[in-house]
């Protein structure tokens, strides 16, 4: 059984960075891709990036140049680095492992409990 656990999330203030980290177990992890989601309070839940199995990474525009999405398939990880953030980054943070059918991405894995991510301005 798939299980993810997202961590790293924190308070900061806008401009600051914040790394999160999420550690797969239970699934042949260097296989699939992997997306980061984020839920701000009172929205849908939104795809910010995604990497494939072979390293190619995808971004949402709001995110495009200030977030880098990493993978180490030995230590079964996933990794989002977040630099100039800003308050509507607010959120929380899940991971996922997915699938790519063309151009979309897919989760098919069981959700982590996700990391929250304050942005204050």
């Amino acid at each position: 059984q798939v299980q993810l656990v997202e961590s790293g999330g924190g308070l900061v203030q806008a401009g600051e960075s914040l790394d999160l980290t999420c550690g797969v177990s239970g699934s042949i992890f260097a296989s699939n891709a992997a997306g980061w989601y984020r839920q701000p309070p009172g929205k849908q839940r939104e795809l910010v990036a995604t990497i494939n199995a072979l390293g190619r990474t995808n971004y949402a525009d709001s995110v495009k140049g200030r977030f880098t999405i990493s993978r180490d398939n030995a230590e079964n990880t996933v990794y989002l680095q977040m630099k100039s953030l800003k308050p509507e980054d607010t959120a929380v943070y899940y991971c996922t492992l997915g699938t790519f059918i063309g151009t979309k991405y897919y989760p098919n894995s069981r959700w982590g409990q996700g990391t929250q991510v304050t942005v204050s301005s």
